[in-house]
């Protein structure tokens, strides 16, 4: 048993709110606190896409608006068979918020795979570089 299956589950649950009806590729997220809450968010895209958002900045956002500013993980869920890691946007938003925490890669068969935000943004921009 991983020490991240309540937060694959919570990404694979938050997965089926997605609107993703131009797409059709439907994403949850769950980012668990410090104090192990756990806040689930699922990609809504809209016609234009550029005003679509992610799962996990979903996820980050409803957070960080209950007051949350401590994380220790974040787990993405995906139909697919090969693992599906964050987009550059979402990298960023995690690095800045979570730090390098565990990113959780899962999809609906039960494979999974940790790996460092270091590793998926090796070189990030944040506030050491103001």
């Amino acid at each position: 048993m991983s020490e991240y299956e309540a937060l694959i589950a919570a990404a694979k649950k938050a997965r089926e709110n997605a609107h993703a009806k131009f797409s059709n590729f439907l994403v949850g997220a769950a980012l668990r606190t410090k104090s192990g809450k756990i806040y689930g968010g699922c990609n809504v895209e809209n016609a234009t896409y550029g005003l679509t958002i992610c799962a996990e900045r979903v996820a980050i956002f409803k957070a960080i608006s209950e007051g949350e500013r401590e994380f220790d993980a974040i787990a993405v869920a995906t139909d697919t068979d090969a693992l599906t890691p964050p987009c550059g946007a979402c990298r960023q938003l995690i690095w800045e918020f979570c730090g390098d925490v565990p990113v959780i890669l899962s999809n609906l068969a039960g494979k999974f795979e940790t790996m460092r935000m270091s590793a998926l943004f090796p070189k990030p921009f944040d506030a050491s570089n103001l």
